[in-house]
C-alpha cells in the first residue's frame, strides 16, 4: 500500500484505466459462470445479466469498502472536503475505473441510446470522481458517495431475478424488503447527507456551484427512480403491457423502467 498508492496519486487517470480494465477481466471471467436459461435465448437480457454481474462485484467491494473507511476514520462524515487516507484514495480510483468500465461497456454494446439515464449518471460521478483523484480533495465525499452501492447490491440483485423470471421467488420478496430499506438509508440517506453538506458549505467549496448542480441532478434521478421502484414492487398494474397476452415485462431495453 506505502508504494502503490504514491505511484496512483502521481498518474490518476492512467491508475483509472488500468482499473477500467480489471472489471473487464472481471467482465471476461463472469462469462463463464453459469446463466439462466430464460436469459441465455434473450441477447439483451445476456448482455444485462452480465452488465449487473460486474456491476455486484463493484457494489460487493466499494460499498464494504467505504463502510469500512469511514468507520476507521469518522471524521470523513465530517469533512468531506479535504480528509482522505491512501485507502480511501485507492477506493475512489478504483470505483472511477468501475464506471469508466460500465459507461463504456454500455455504449460499444449498442446500449447508450436506450441507457442514457444511467450514462448522464456515470458521466456525473466520473467527473466528480476523477476531481478528487487529480486535487486530492472531495475525496471523503467520494467515499461517502460510496455508501449507496450498499442498496446497489440489493437493487442489481433485484434486477437479475427478474431478468430470470423469479420474481414470485420467496427471495426476490425478502430481496424487495430489503432493498427498499437500504434504499432508504444508504442510498436516499447518503444523499440527503451529501447535499445538505453542499448546501451548507458552496460558498467557500472548491468549484462548489458545480457540485450542487451535480448533487440535485442525481438526486432527482434518484428520486424518478425510488418512484419507480415502489411502482414496480409495491403498487404493480395488474394491465402492464404484455400482461394480457400472458407475456413478462422485461423485454424493454430501458435499465430505469425495470
Amino acid at each position: 500500500m506505502d508504494v502503490l498508492v504514491p505511484v496512483v496519486k502521481t498518474h490518476p487517470g492512467k491508475s483509472v484505466l488500468v482499473c477500467a480494465l480489471i472489471f473487464k477481466l472481471i467482465h471476461r471471467l463472469l462469462q463463464n459462470f453459469p446463466v439462466p436459461k430464460v436469459v441465455k435465448q434473450d441477447d439483451f437480457k445476456s448482455w444485462k445479466w452480465k452488465n449487473l454481474s460486474v456491476s455486484i462485484v463493484h457494489s460487493l467491494v466499494t460499498g464494504s469498502w467505504a463502510l469500512a473507511c469511514v468507520l476507521v476514520w469518522p471524521e470523513m462524515l465530517h469533512n468531506l472536503h479535504s480528509f482522505q487516507t491512501p485507502l480511501s484514495y485507492l477506493l475512489v480510483c478504483v470505483s472511477t475505473g468501475y464506471f469508466v468500465h460500465d459507461a463504456s461497456d454500455i455504449i460499444l454494446t449498442g446500449h447508450g441510446i436506450q441507457s442514457w439515464e444511467f450514462l448522464l449518471h456515470h458521466v456525473l460521478v466520473i467527473s466528480c470522481f476523477l476531481y478528487a483523484l487529480f486535487t486530492e480533495v472531495y475525496v471523503a465525499g467520494a467515499v461517502v458517495a460510496l455508501f449507496v452501492e450498499v442498496n446497489s447490491i440489493t437493487l442489481h440483485t433485484r434486477l437479475m431475478m427478474k431478468l430470470a423470471c423469479a420474481q414470485s421467488s420467496s427471495v426476490y420478496h425478502v430481496n424487495k424488503l430489503i432493498n427498499i430499506t437500504t434504499y432508504l438509508t444508504f442510498r436516499l440517506g447518503t444523499q440527503f447527507y451529501l447535499t445538505w453538506y453542499i448546501v451548507h458549505n458552496y460558498t467557500w467549496l472548491d468549484h462548489g456551484l458545480y457540485f450542487l448542480f451535480a448533487i440535485l441532478m442525481m438526486n432527482v434521478m434518484i428520486m424518478i427512480y425510488f418512484y419507480r421502484l415502489i411502482r414496480a414492487d409495491f403498487f404493480p398494474r395488474s394491465h402492464r403491457p404484455g400482461m394480457l397476452n400472458g407475456t413478462n415485462n422485461h423485454n424493454s431495453k430501458k435499465f430505469p423502467c425495470d
